[in-house]
């Protein structure tokens, strides 16, 4: 079994056919799904989506790109809106100077926050950084400095140096199909360097799909092929990778372990 950490289900792409989309994940052994909160605002969406599957989970903040676009949050409120049940961790937050949506400073403002929160409450925060790795990794480590939280930098898309930097800082790297394509030879090197216990797999459909869908919408379902290219790129076996990855993710998100035994407990 495999767990996607990181979809997009309330996505309007998903909104004709979201029950065969899970269907098919279920089907191609995805187990536990993680559906990102990116707006506030919209998070009402997102918590329903988990809240009427078992086996999926969400979370709750505001992308970078977002955030100006959206009332600015507290990590009180945060850690408010986390309360519920299937709420796991926060963001996604971070840092996107590519398109640069909203102002860097708002952005730095609001992942701190988003880091305040995981502080606070002992819920990961998951990190998007584009073209923003100095200021993604600075900001973490004054964070970390003022006190620890769980984390991960989801899609790492950077290379072999920074992802044994953000390892060093105490979080865990996620892959998405960007390391199934044909040159991502600097990818794959930073996936060799991440140890075996702090990787984790992920689609962020609809987005980049792996190969051999490439080019097609991503969901869930392909988790199976960049784990299976995963497996290969760090010498796993792919049943040993299945494995690790699920535990990681369960090890980062204990709130959806306790979820997942309890939903286990209510089979037949």
């Amino acid at each position: 079994m495999l767990v996607d950490s990181h979809c997009h289900l309330d996505f309007p792409d998903f909104a004709d056919d979201l029950e065969a989309v899970v269907a098919r994940a279920r089907e191609a052994g995805i187990s536990t799904m993680l559906t990102i909160c990116t707006r506030v605002t919209r998070f009402d969406r997102v918590l329903a989506i988990a809240e009427a599957h078992d086996g999926i989970y969400c979370t709750v903040g505001i992308h970078p790109h977002n955030v100006a676009a959206e009332p600015e949050v507290t990590a009180e409120h945060l850690v408010r809106l986390a309360a519920h049940p299937k709420v796991v961790g926060f963001g996604e937050t971070g840092l996107d100077y590519h398109y640069e949506h909203s102002p860097r400073e708002a952005q730095q403002r609001s992942f701190r926050a988003h880091i305040a929160a995981a502080r606070q409450s002992g819920l990961p925060v998951v990190v998007h950084s584009r073209e923003a790795d100095d200021d993604m990794a600075r900001i973490l480590a004054e964070e970390r400095a003022a006190g620890a939280f769980p984390g991960l930098v989801h899609c790492f898309s950077s290379g072999a140096g920074m992802a044994e930097r953000v390892v060093d800082l105490g979080l865990y790297v996620s892959f998405s199909g960007i390391v199934t394509f044909k040159k991502a030879d600097g990818l794959r090197d930073a996936a060799r360097a991440v140890p075996t216990d702090r990787l984790l797999v992920e689609t962020d459909a609809p987005y980049l799909a792996p190969v051999p869908k490439r080019g097609k919408r991503n969901e869930p379902a392909y988790t199976a092929y960049t784990a299976a290219h995963l497996a290969e790129v760090t010498g796993l076996e792919s049943e040993a990778l299945a494995a690790a990855t699920t535990e990681n993710f369960f090890r980062l998100f204990t709130k959806a372990r306790g979820g997942q035994a309890a939903a286990d407990a209510g089979d037949p």
